[in-house]
């Protein structure tokens, strides 16, 4: 960033002892890579446990000014503060659930891509945990807050460190030091106590592996992250991994691969529109999104495999075999785990069907692709079974 300092996170002196590469992003200092490089980051998280700083994005807890006491009417009213901003059902949601959801513009586009939580513990409720991306948390705080009004208070938490252990070892890893852990599912969180401060843990993530997201006060912040790096299954990742890994998942970039023409149908994120909500019609941009199920829509999200060529990388045109223009490629790289170039983008519904040759022109050069279904690597999230 031009003539402007760039902020620092609770970890960054670790980062730099450990020989990061450090680079702007989303106006802070951030890991891109470690000395091992990209490739080797990557294919230790999808056999082991990757660990990420990812202290820039923006935890926040919305609750109620003034609570009742009665915990379900209390998550009824904080859920009722937040509601007309997205489209998921945040008032459904069970004690410890924690829920993706999608901010809406009034034409459907996304504003942004968040997690929002229902505290499991009966003496928080009235409270939401909430997630957002950095580099749009100022504007969707502003939204929340002016939503709210003074009947709810947003406490940001972006003070503190939020560190991500993710890959198929990241269970065992983080169970050594806090064992109940283990007792979450995919998409749960919980509080829990440790060396006299309080975590919250979520088993959430943003490789496609099983994981957690752990928000640590900043004084316990180095101390947790060493102690996780101590073990012999834990070795650090960068922004860099962290994007190939999230690209591998299938999974969106909010500036990339959603924005704010983009509605969550066009995205493939139609699991994310509460059917309660859909019927009520009582979200932003409710008419278009009902609109596009019904059949309107004009371009989809689709996976490519790139099969001969450079990478296709964001920007680059697709092209039908006749060599119109059809849509361009939002997010694309190389799979480390394939061993072969992907691509996300966007393409008529007539084009989105697996199977379908397409094209896609890097540096002027058509180079053959193929629509695949994502996720490119299956997914590895543990559900526990419903009680």
């Amino acid at each position: 960033m031009t003539g402007e300092s760039l902020k620092s996170t609770p970890l960054s002196a670790s980062h730099v002892a450990l020989g990061a590469r450090m680079t702007p992003f989303a106006g802070y200092a951030m890991p891109v890579q470690y000395p091992a490089g990209i490739l080797k980051e990557h294919l230790w998280t999808r056999t082991h446990a990757g660990l990420f700083d990812v202290s820039h994005m923006g935890p926040a807890w919305l609750e109620l000014t003034l609570p009742s006491g009665d915990g379900e009417a209390d998550h009824r009213a904080v859920a009722a503060l937040i509601e007309p901003l997205v489209c998921g059902d945040i008032r459904g949601l069970k004690p410890g659930q924690l829920r993706y959801t999608l901010l809406l513009n009034d034409k459907g586009g996304m504003l942004d891509d968040l997690m929002i939580g229902r505290p499991a513990d009966p003496e928080l409720q009235g409270r939401l945990y909430v997630v957002v991306n950095a580099a749009t948390k100022d504007a969707d705080f502003a939204a929340i807050e002016a939503c709210s009004g003074p009947a709810g208070r947003l406490v940001r938490a972006e003070d503190g460190a939020l560190i991500a252990v993710q890959g198929p070892e990241a269970v065992d890893l983080l169970t050594t030091l806090i064992p109940a852990a283990l007792d979450l599912g995919f998409m749960t969180f919980a509080t829990e106590a440790f060396k006299g401060a309080s975590l919250t843990i979520s088993r959430s993530g943003y490789t496609g592996e099983d994981g957690f997201e752990i928000l640590a006060p900043a004084a316990l912040a180095e101390s947790l992250w060493t102690r996780l790096l101590a073990d012999g299954r834990a070795a650090p990742v960068g922004l860099g991994a962290r994007d190939s890994l999230r690209l591998e998942a299938g999974l969106p970039l909010y500036g990339h691969d959603a924005d704010e023409t983009i509605s969550p149908i066009e995205a493939g994120l139609g699991f994310a529109v509460s059917k309660r909500r859909l019927k009520a019609r009582d979200f932003p941009g409710a008419a278009r999104v009902a609109s596009e199920l019904a059949g309107g829509l004009t371009r989809v999200r689709i996976g490519l495999r790139v099969l001969e060529g450079a990478p296709a990388r964001e920007g680059a045109q697709i092209a039908e075999p006749s060599g119109a223009i059809i849509g361009a490629v939002t997010s694309g790289g190389f799979s480390p785990s394939l061993g072969a170039s992907i691509a996300m983008g966007y393409v008529p519904p007539a084009f989105a069907e697996p199977g379908t040759e397409l094209k896609v022109l890097v540096r002027g050069r058509a180079q053959k692709a193929v629509v695949v279904a994502m996720p490119f690597v299956a997914h590895g999230y543990v559900r526990k079974p419903k009680s």
